[in-house]
């Protein structure tokens, strides 16, 4: 089969999720991103460690002062020239800020917007599969937490890391050549700093994948709710709804107490650790002051300096928590794109003539990933052109053939052909490009008519959308909207009955104008006089082309060229109405049921 084994797809996920490297991650998802925005992360930079720099020239102007002042040699003139100073290096240090926040904080950004769209484009390229194994709600909160948590990491996480670095590395300098062991002396706390960041840091990790978690089990649940509301307002199920969702935002809460229970030691611990430092210096520096072995001066700005230092160190609790969050959102999102498709796609091949709807299957066996169970065993059918109908009992085998010929799932090989070619020498887009499907709940958009229905061509006339509605019937019915085909439908075609959001969708695939058309049960909720409006419509525009119903109405399958029958996954017949009505015992059973049912309603 010309496919990839789901089993060690999971696995490598698995792996993936729980042991990619950082520099593996770095490689595959930032170091483009980095590359392509270095000159702006240089500027960001140099205008970030100027800013601090800057900073730590003000406490030596403070010490100029309170020097002069203790000496009894400090003047007016003197003094306003120092206030001058600093307020010129105030002004520079705030430009300079926005500097850096426009260059490094937007530079986030940018990285964020190319990861949201590699998730975008990836999530489009996947299969069928893929989406049976997640929830919408899991898939939106790689887009929503765990972009935000990445954003952050890389944008005021970085900002944070250097800036700890730099003004740290800087002070501590400007603090050895005012007193080497007094320095010595307010750093002697900083290694309890590290083992308790190291410590909590590792539980903050564990704590924050299991927030996002549960963010994605209550954003699929909110989801599903909303999608649903009607069906749950008809079971009055509202009160059930609202507790279930209770509970689970109950856990959520819990879950993210439990990562502000770090957060809460994090900054608390780092705080103290600092103010110990700021307590030596008081003891012993002001003993030095006494001594004589260093000015008020000195004293004044080591003390400044020292307390500059509180921030890194605060920083390292606040760094490690973003850089956590950030590694653990970056390894979900790693393990969401990296997931590869069953389906293996092939080249495009030239071969195929386009406008072809020649298909044909031979002994095609099918069974959905993961299942022993055949959907489809040994098929064989062939088709040119014309009308054909695809019925069976529930569970026969029907939508399973309709997505195989759509290319929604792995085949065998030399098991279906399309224009007398197998479908696995050609590219997925290749096939698509030539088949319409209207399904029986049609997808629509909280967009105008005239925007659903040419959804699937590019720069269609209103006149091309208008004939096509009129194929499908909707027409006139479309006139009588408020706006006509300037109407919005609402979300999913809320404002409108089944039948017209079958018919739109139906006129959606006529504007494509593809050589295929798949109806799956897409014309249930359309009433019989319609529906043969609709076929003699489908018969003129699809002359010499191929259209598959699928449908289990015995007027619907009368109207078509020839009737396919599956039966728990077999092909049990192949025949026009009429020789489907004298022999298979299937037909005739469904035949005379609906025209009982039809002369009970008369």
């Amino acid at each position: 089969m010309n496919s990839r084994d789901p089993q060690n797809s999971t696995g490598e996920e698995r792996a993936s999720a729980g042991g990619v490297r950082l520099r593996t991650l770095w490689l595959r998802l930032l170091s483009e991103q980095f590359k392509q925005h270095r000159t702006r992360l240089l500027f960001g930079f140099v205008a970030l460690i100027s800013v601090d720099f800057l900073q730590l020239f003000i406490p030596l102007i403070v010490k100029q002062a309170i020097d002069s002042l203790t000496a009894g040699t400090g003047t007016m003139v003197h003094l306003l020239h120092i206030s001058a100073m600093i307020v010129g290096i105030a002004g520079t240090v705030v430009v300079l800020r926005y500097v850096w926040r426009r260059l490094l904080i937007g530079f986030s950004r940018y990285l964020e917007r190319s990861l949201r769209n590699q998730i975008f484009s990836h999530i489009l390229a996947m299969d069928q599969y893929f989406f049976s194994r997640r929830t919408t709600g899991d898939i939106m909160a790689h887009g929503s937490n765990d972009l935000a948590a990445v954003q952050m990491a890389c944008g005021m996480g970085m900002v944070a890391a250097v800036d700890a670095i730099v003004l740290s590395l800087a002070a501590v300098g400007f603090m050895i050549h005012i007193h080497p062991t007094l320095t010595l002396y307010a750093l002697l706390p900083l290694p309890l700093l590290a083992v308790a960041t190291r410590i909590l840091s590792a539980r903050l990790h564990h704590r924050f994948n299991h927030v996002q978690e549960q963010f994605s089990l209550l954003t699929e649940f909110a989801r599903s709710a909303v999608v649903s509301v009607k069906l749950i307002k008809a079971y009055t199920f509202e009160q059930h709804q609202i507790d279930r969702f209770d509970r689970m935002g109950e856990t959520y809460i819990h879950a993210n107490i439990r990562v502000a229970m770090i957060n809460g030691l994090l900054f608390p611990v780092s705080s103290l650790i600092g103010n110990c430092g700021l307590l030596i210096i008081l003891v012993f520096g002001g003993r030095l002051v006494i001594d004589g072995a260093i000015t008020l001066g000195d004293f004044a700005a080591f003390t400044t300096y020292l307390q500059m230092l509180i921030w890194p160190m605060m920083a390292v609790g606040w760094v490690a928590n973003l850089t956590q969050r950030g590694i653990t959102a970056l390894r979900r999102i790693d393990d969401l794109i990296t997931a590869e498709p069953i389906l293996v796609d092939a080249p495009a091949n030239p071969l195929l003539l386009p406008g072809t709807g020649k298909f044909r299957a031979e002994n095609l066996t099918f069974s959905y990933p993961g299942s022993t169970i055949k959907q489809l065993d040994h098929v064989s059918f062939a088709v040119d052109s014309g009308i054909i109908g695809i019925t069976g009992a529930t569970g026969s085998g029907k939508t399973t053939l309709c997505k195989l010929l759509l290319r929604l799932y792995p085949v065998d090989d030399g098991s279906l052909f399309f224009g007398d070619l197998d479908v696995n020498r050609l590219s997925v887009d290749q096939i698509r490009s030539q088949i319409s499907y209207v399904s029986q709940e049609p997808v629509l958009f909280s967009d105008t008519v005239s925007a659903n229905i040419g959804f699937g061509a590019d720069d269609v006339s209103l006149e091309t959308i208008k004939a096509a509605a009129e194929d499908a019937d909707i027409h006139q019915e479309i006139l009588d909207f408020n706006n006509g085909y300037d109407t919005v439908i609402g979300e999913r075609g809320i404002t409108l009955s089944g039948g017209q959001r079958q018919r739109i969708a139906l006129a959606r695939a006529l504007v494509a104008e593809r050589p295929i058309l798949v109806i799956d049960d897409g014309l249930s909720a359309v009433d019989t006089s319609t529906e043969n409006r609709i076929i003699e419509a489908l018969r003129k525009r699809f002359e010499n082309k191929t259209v598959f119903i699928v449908s289990n109405r015995i007027k619907l399958l009368s109207m078509t060229d020839r009737i396919l029958i599956l039966e728990t996954g077999r092909l049990m017949a192949d025949a026009p109405h009429e020789t489907l009505l004298r022999t298979n015992s299937f037909y005739q059973s469904i035949h005379r049921k609906q025209m009982q049912e039809a002369g009970t309603n008369a």
